[in-house]
């Protein structure tokens, strides 16, 4: 596994504009979710996020707008949605957008709720420890990818919620296409993902449930 070529950039690649898009990015996740209401249809809440995002000045996407209400949430990434789900007064949903900004690729995907639902709740939160847990492993271990995703099986196990991959283990991102670079995934990898250039990618299922809740960041 050639790591130099799996992980080249252009030559004028810069960190910060990652960084950039990176906040970018979280700050429409942000405001979109703020604008996802219960009644709304899922796919109302997909052109909703597209809408913040050009109006923030990302007319482009890498990958197109994922916005998953209730059921849907144990999608996995690519496969279509349930049509017509509405969001209920107690419900959960997730958003996934990877808008590009001067170039530069981003991916930012977090899970909410609406209404008061202890069980979901519990889930959204399981979803964020489980990304802290991964990433800490990562940060202070240096594991190959194959090993992360390993550790993260074993951790989502350990705290009840069954992590619920396939097409969820993390990518190459960077300037405008990392796919002529490498498509394969984070989990396929023998050596440890550098910073600023990989995606962790983290979706479970509730135990029992038909719901679940997706994370995904960076590694910075």
């Amino acid at each position: 596994m050639d790591r130099e070529k799996i992980e080249k950039t252009k030559v004028d690649f810069s960190v910060q504009p990652m960084l950039d898009a990176r906040e970018k990015t979280q700050k429409a996740v942000s405001l979109i979710a703020a604008r996802v209401v219960p009644g709304m249809l899922e796919e109302e809440g997909r052109e909703l996020a597209d809408q913040i995002l050009s109006e923030l000045g990302s007319n482009k996407r890498w990958h197109r707008s994922w916005v998953r209400f209730g059921e849907n949430t144990l999608k996995h990434y690519g496969i279509p949605s349930t049509p017509n789900v509405r969001l209920k007064e107690n419900d959960i949903f997730f958003l996934d957008v990877g808008p590009i900004w001067n170039g530069y690729e981003a991916d930012f995907g977090q899970t909410f709720t609406v209404g008061n639902n202890l069980e979901m709740d519990a889930c959204v939160n399981a979803a964020r420890e489980l990304f802290d847990r991964v990433k800490a492993y990562w940060e202070n271990s240096s594991p190959s990818g194959h090993e992360l995703y390993r550790y993260a099986a074993q951790e989502a196990e350990s705290i009840g919620y069954p992590l619920h991959l396939e097409q969820a283990n993390g990518h190459r991102l960077g300037d405008f296409p990392h796919a002529i670079h490498y498509k394969g995934s984070i989990a396929s990898l023998e050596f440890s993902p550098s910073r600023h250039l990989w995606v962790l990618e983290i979706q479970i299922k509730h135990p029992r449930l038909p719901f679940g809740a997706f994370v995904e960041d960076l590694l910075v």
